[in-house]
């Protein structure tokens, strides 16, 4: 009983996190879209609490997207695609985080955790591409040329994503060893707080 009671305790500040962390992100902006520190508490909690966890914190990530108007000029085009991009890039990154921590975890905790760090932007930056790709090309094309691009791709990669994604995947590598440090006090049977 105590361990679920400290489960969802340390849940629910891992989702409170996410939602401050996304809120303070949609003011600090590199190119089009916020920086997603929020990735990080995504990575913890699949890390500490499984893959539904991750699917969980994924999907609150995502809500918070689209409530700060985050992805208002992909709403504005096709909103059903927009909520269906949006949504499905938190789960799924925060849902692969957590597969590929429990994958590893028993060969190696660190390099489980730097997998899972590596996994999470890598995956909601991809489907965000694919996303991109299959509802908004037409539209990207119009505002890739207006922005001086010679291309929809170059737009994405360039214009969009390059500096978002290679700060994401930065912060998420380097904040690995604090990750696996909090996994092992949240497994482990000497909790701080205790």
């Amino acid at each position: 009983m105590r361990t679920n009671t400290r489960r969802l305790v340390l849940l629910a500040l891992l989702t409170g996190l996410v939602i401050m962390l996304q809120f303070l992100g949609a003011f600090i902006r590199f190119g089009s879209f916020s920086i997603s520190a929020v990735l990080v508490p995504i990575v913890i909690g699949s890390a500490l609490f499984g893959m539904f966890a991750g699917l969980w914190l994924g999907l609150v990530f995502g809500v918070v997207v689209l409530a700060t108007g985050d992805a208002a000029a992909f709403l504005a085009i096709d909103p059903a695609a927009a909520i269906l991009v949006v949504l499905g890039k938190g789960a799924v990154a925060g849902l692969s985080a957590g597969a590929v921590y429990k994958l590893l975890e028993s060969k190696n905790r660190t390099a489980a955790a730097i997998a899972a760090g590596v996994v999470c932007p890598v995956v909601n930056t991809g489907i965000l591409v694919i996303g991109c790709y299959v509802f908004f090309l037409p539209t990207l094309t119009e505002w890739g040329m207006a922005a001086g691009f010679v291309s929809a791709t170059a737009f994405i990669f360039i214009g969009m994503i390059g500096l978002n994604f290679l700060f994401e995947l930065g912060l998420n590598i380097v904040l690995s060893p604090a990750i696996v440090r909090l996994i092992r006090q949240g497994q482990g049977k000497d909790y701080i707080y205790e």
